[in-house]
């Protein structure tokens, strides 16, 4: 049998590494048909796969298959054992993978800032860099990188990170013709106040928004000094105010009264007029005692364990 198969000149197959490759050929260069080496039979199989071929061994050739088998499994750890001493590391390499990055290279710039875009974007505290768990995972990810400190991040990272974004939304509205702002007070959990400003407008038939500032306003919350303060923000991102076509706001006396005094369209805010109707509606006593039960009942289960 097997020098009848030597007769036929095989081809062998192409570019492959696989094992069974050393029972079968091809009769042709263009290698369609395959053909075992022991038998001289015709094996069908797909390009690629070879599940047949180990197949046909296995029912009509016992001794190669199992031959077949064992260089497979010694194939397999033949990688994991020559993997420590065929390639072996020189100094140069091992220093580098040691040495930390220089504070100027790109790769340590592009960790810096994404670890800023990280805290500013998900709004964790400046802390977090301190945090042995995020200081073990980014040397996990990368050993070479060297974090900087909570005051680099608070002094220089984060207002970096604030001056390319106002950059960007900067140019973004430089050419917008018409436009719509809301505005609104509030205060922070340490009870600290601020005025935001926000602006909309169409692009290419798309609407967009963009937050343009929450500044920490301190005064008194009267309808003159508002009406300076949304004048300021209004010039300071240098958008006309003859451009814009209103103002959303709440009802609040001052609010109303600021945009009086600056001759601005004012749009009532329709959240805030839908909660005072619901307000408004609920101001009768069988569903203030309806509320006042479910208020105790919720209490009781959330001071006790």
């Amino acid at each position: 049998m097997a020098a009848a198969a030597e007769s036929l000149d095989l081809v062998p197959k192409k570019g492959s590494t696989s094992i069974i490759w050393n029972w079968f050929g091809f009769d042709d260069s263009d290698q369609n048909t395959t053909i075992c080496k022991e038998c001289n039979e015709k094996v069908k199989t797909t390009t690629g796969n070879t599940t047949n071929l180990f197949y046909h061994l296995k029912r009509k050739h016992k001794k190669q298959y199992s031959e077949s088998q064992a260089a497979q499994a010694a194939k397999a750890k033949a990688p994991a054992a020559t993997a420590s001493t065929s390639k072996q590391q020189t100094l140069t390499s091992v220093f580098a993978k040691l040495t930390p990055y220089d504070k100027g290279s790109q790769r340590w710039t592009s960790i810096t800032d994404a670890v800023a875009f990280h805290i500013a974007k998900d709004m964790y505290p400046l802390r977090t860099v301190e945090g042995a768990g995020f200081q073990k995972l980014l040397k996990v990810l990368d050993p070479r990188y060297e974090l900087r400190s909570r005051k680099f991040f608070s002094n220089t990272a984060i207002p970096q990170l604030y001056t390319n974004c106002r950059t960007k939304v900067a140019q973004d509205i430089q050419n917008v013709q018409f436009y719509a702002t809301t505005s609104d007070l509030w205060s922070s959990r340490t009870s600290e106040p601020y005025l935001n400003l926000t602006i909309h407008y169409v692009d290419n038939w798309e609407l967009r928004s963009a937050t343009l500032q929450i500044t920490y306003f301190p005064d008194d919350h009267t309808g003159e000094l508002i009406a300076a303060g949304l004048r300021e923000a209004l010039e300071s991102w240098d958008l006309n105010e003859k451009n814009m076509t209103c103002m959303t706001t709440d009802s609040g006396a001052n609010m109303v009264k600021a945009l009086d005094l600056n001759g601005w369209t004012r749009l009532q805010c329709f959240g805030h007029r839908l909660h005072l109707a619901i307000e408004k509606s609920a101001k009768d006593q069988r569903i203030e005692r309806v509320t006042s039960v479910c208020k105790k009942v919720v209490s009781t289960f959330s001071f006790s364990w």
